[in-house]
């Protein structure tokens, strides 16, 4: 019962949210609040709909995709917690403290840039007989990821004030 309650509300989601992806895609991504609201509501289905993959490159690309989002998943509630842990504070921050938040951020970047070489390396990489996305794919996905990645860094930069 539980797993049909999910997927008709899944269902049902998808296809409130139609209208954002069609338009979030058929303006080629440009309107950042009809993409913010698709990636909230359902970010896989949104980035589907803006690649148009084949069924053989979805093969493809749909494990390497989850392989990332899990690393950016990671990444990013790093940087969250440390973000939290030090501006959650009402006094200005010592420089040992913020030291750390830069050290942390650092790392939470570094996390970010190896796991998107990763993921860059395993669609480029030669399968027999052709790399598993074409290069322009892979480079829509990039684009396509990188704005999804601005709105979300814009979200957390209007919650959390500037280092005291």
């Amino acid at each position: 019962m539980q797993k049909i309650l999910s997927a008709a509300m899944v269902a049902l989601a998808m296809l409130v949210a139609q209208p954002a992806f069609a338009q979030a895609a058929s303006t080629d991504v440009t309107d950042m609040q009809a993409l913010r609201d698709a990636v909230k509501t359902d970010k896989r289905a949104f980035v589907a709909s803006a690649m148009a993959l084949t069924a053989e490159q979805g093969r493809k690309f749909w494990p390497v995709y989850d392989t990332y989002q899990r690393a950016l998943d990671a990444a990013a509630r790093s940087r969250s917690t440390s973000i939290e842990t030090q501006l959650g504070r009402d006094k200005s921050m010592s420089d040992l403290a913020a030291k750390q938040l830069v050290k942390q951020q650092m790392l939470a970047d570094e996390a970010e840039m190896k796991a998107r070489r990763k993921m860059v390396n395993a669609l480029m990489r030669p399968l027999p007989g052709a790399p598993a996305l074409p290069a322009s794919k892979i480079a829509r996905y990039l684009q396509l990821e990188g704005k999804i990645r601005a709105t979300q860094a814009y979200d957390i930069a209007q919650t959390f004030p500037l280092v005291k």
